[in-house]
Parts: C-alpha cells; sequence; structure tokens
C-alpha cells in the first residue's frame, strides 16, 4: 500500500475563537484517510498532520469559555501548507484588537508557499493583514456591512459559500500541477466551514478521498450560496433617517400594491432622487427592497409550515404565482417547495 506524507495544516488559536470551529477544523482535517478506513477495516493512514498553534503556544479561551490547549507556537512555525484562521466568535473588533500581533505572522506565513483559508468572521484577520486586498473574499452575511465598510478594497462576494483569489507570494513556485499553492480560500458563515474543508481536501488528497469526508461526516456538499440564508431586514445600518422610513413603510404594508411613485410622493422627493439615495444606503432600488421584503416574508411562511404556493403568493402580495415563483427562485435558488423542504420545521 502507498505511504502518503500528511499535508501540514496549521489552525490559528486565539482567545474569542469559536470553539466548534477550531475543533471541528481538527477533527475535519485529522480524521480524512481515518474514519472511512476504519468503516472498511482498512488501514489508516491519515492525510493531514493537523496542529493548532497560538501565540506564545498558549492555552486558547474560547468565546463558548472551553480552553482548548495549543500544539505548536505560531512564531515557530516557518511552513506549512495550508493556514486555517477560524471563526472569530466574540466581538470582532475586540478579538481583532486584542490578537493583533497574530497579524505579522498571517502575512509573514501568507509569504510562503501556503494556502490561507479563513472561515466566517475570520476573513476579518485577512482583510487586517492587507490579504484580501483587491481580491474576492466572503464572510458570513450577517457581518457584510461592516466587512465593507472597514474594508472597502475587499471584492466581498457575501452570498457566496466559498471564494478563491490567488496570492501572489514572490516565494511561491510556479507549478502546471492541479494542485498550485499560495492561494487564499474564504468561506461564508458557521457550517460553510464544511464547504471549504470539503474543497480544500479535495485539493491536496482528491475528489475519491474529499467524497469519503463528505460521506463518513454526512455532510452535504452542495449548498449553493447564502441567498437562502440572509434576512432583509439587516440591511439597515445606515443613517438616512428618508429611506429608513421608506424602508419601514415597504415592510409594514408589503401584501399591499406599492408603486415607486407613491413611495416618493410620500416623503416629497422625485422617483429618481429616491432611487439613488436608496441604491446609495441599502445597495439596491427600492423595487428590489419591495421584492427582498417580499421574499423574505414567503421564506418565513414557508418556514413556519404547510402553505399552497397559491396562498403564499397571495400572502406576500404577489397575483401571478408564476412571476412570484421565478422571483423566489432568483433570489433564493431554490423553488418554494425546495425551501419549504429544507427549511420547514415540519420536515425537521
Amino acid at each position: 500500500m502507498p505511504y502518503f506524507k500528511p499535508f501540514k495544516v496549521i489552525i490559528v488559536g486565539f482567545d474569542g475563537v469559536l470553539g466548534s470551529v477550531l475543533a471541528g477544523a481538527l477533527d475535519l482535517f485529522s480524521f480524512t484517510g481515518v474514519s472511512w478506513q476504519r468503516f472498511l477495516d482498512e488501514a489508516v493512514e491519515p492525510r493531514f498532520n493537523v496542529q493548532i498553534a497560538s501565540l506564545g503556544g498558549v492555552d486558547i479561551r474560547c468565546s463558548n469559555r472551553l480552553i482548548m490547549r495549543a500544539h505548536c507556537d505560531i512564531q515557530e512555525v516557518t511552513e506549512c501548507d495550508l493556514l486555517l484562521i477560524p471563526t472569530i466568535g466574540d466581538s470582532i473588533d475586540k478579538v481583532l484588537s486584542q490578537n493583533s500581533d497574530l497579524i505579522p505572522h498571517i502575512k509573514r506565513l501568507a509569504n510562503t508557499k501556503a494556502d490561507i483559508a479563513s472561515n466566517c468572521s475570520g476573513a476579518f484577520f485577512l482583510a487586517k493583514a492587507g490579504l484580501l486586498d483587491g481580491k474576492v473574499a466572503t464572510t458570513h452575511w450577517g457581518y457584510a456591512s461592516k466587512f465593507k465598510a472597514d474594508f472597502p478594497l475587499v471584492d466581498l462576494q457575501e452570498n457566496q459559500f466559498v471564494t478563491q483569489s490567488k496570492n501572489p507570494s514572490k516565494n511561491q513556485p510556479k507549478s502546471d500541477s492541479a494542485h498550485q499553492s499560495g492561494n487564499i480560500f474564504c468561506a461564508a458563515g458557521g457550517s460553510a466551514f464544511y464547504d471549504l474543508g470539503l474543497l480544500l481536501i479535495e485539493r491536496y488528497c482528491g475528489r475519491e478521498i474529499s467524497t469519503q469526508v463528505a460521506k463518513t461526516q454526512i455532510i452535504d456538499s452542495k449548498r449553493g450560496n447564502q441567498n437562502s440564508y440572509t434576512n432583509v431586514t439587516l440591511h439597515k445600518p445606515h443613517s438616512d433617517q428618508l429611506v429608513k422610513q421608506v424602508q419601514e413603510f415597504i415592510e409594514e404594508n408589503f401584501k399591499q400594491s406599492i408603486q415607486v411613485s407613491g413611495l416618493a410622493d410620500m416623503v416629497n422627493i422625485t422617483p429618481r432622487t429616491l432611487n439613488r439615495r436608496f441604491q446609495s444606503c441599502v445597495a439596491m432600488r427600492p423595487i428590489e427592497y419591495i421584492q427582498a421584503v417580499r421574499i423574505e416574508q414567503a421564506k418565513r411562511l414557508l418556514e413556519l409550515g404547510d402553505v399552497t404556493i397559491k396562498s403564499l403568493a397571495e400572502q406576500v402580495g404577489y397575483d401571478d404565482i408564476s412571476s412570484f415563483t421565478r422571483l423566489f427562485k432568483r433570489a433564493t435558488e431554490l423553488t418554494p417547495k425546495e425551501y419549504q423542504d429544507k427549511f420547514s420545521r415540519l420536515a425537521i
């Protein structure tokens, strides 16, 4: 049987880290080449050598108050195949401030052959290090507005589960192989880590091994993007009181027929000005916001239980069922029935 030299994975540990992701990453990579083989009574061959590294090698206090012991000091890590930044579980600004001494080491290792990956709010560490400037990235949809405000040079794709961009490290060896080092990966919130993990396992070990891990861990690896999970009511971090007034009116009257011209008259401005101010504050036009609020309400109704598509469309302000279904699928990448099957409480 062939021998595989394990790839070296370093998971960055820091106070305020989300414990489930820190431990989950350790498990996911550590049991690659192990769990499947045990099920089949085959010889195990771990594909990854995984270590948690903290500054000074000190113990890590997770956001859930769990204390985890680091395997090594990140200051002594000179190389690795993959550097993983897990989710920030506490206040992002507080954690970044208290762990600022990690930034030089993240930048240092990014300047080697290593791939760099972050999960959820871990992307704030990469952005703080300047590694995402001019590159695509993603994070949890709930942090998207803050991320854009803090790091305007990053091309944030908040609807994506996983993004990948090239890190032009000066020390990176050129290669035409399927596995090229020096890439930067970002995953969205929470369990999107598993999508990232499977992608990275396939990158290093091939599709067969990645599929084995998905099967042993029972991971759904084809979830599309974050659109099914977002909440339109979070699109309010701005100071334009006129726009907020219109938003609140839409959210309270979405079942009625609403015209942009009527909204503009309500606040004594022209439709063109209303469109411009909405676009500036909410990153969508008023008509798009109306549709988004209606789709959000439709999602809530589907989650609560059994409802017919005709009744659903009527309850959120649509007379044309086909138009509603088309808009719903465009917003969530799921049909109403598919969304109900996936998220309904009755299906749990």
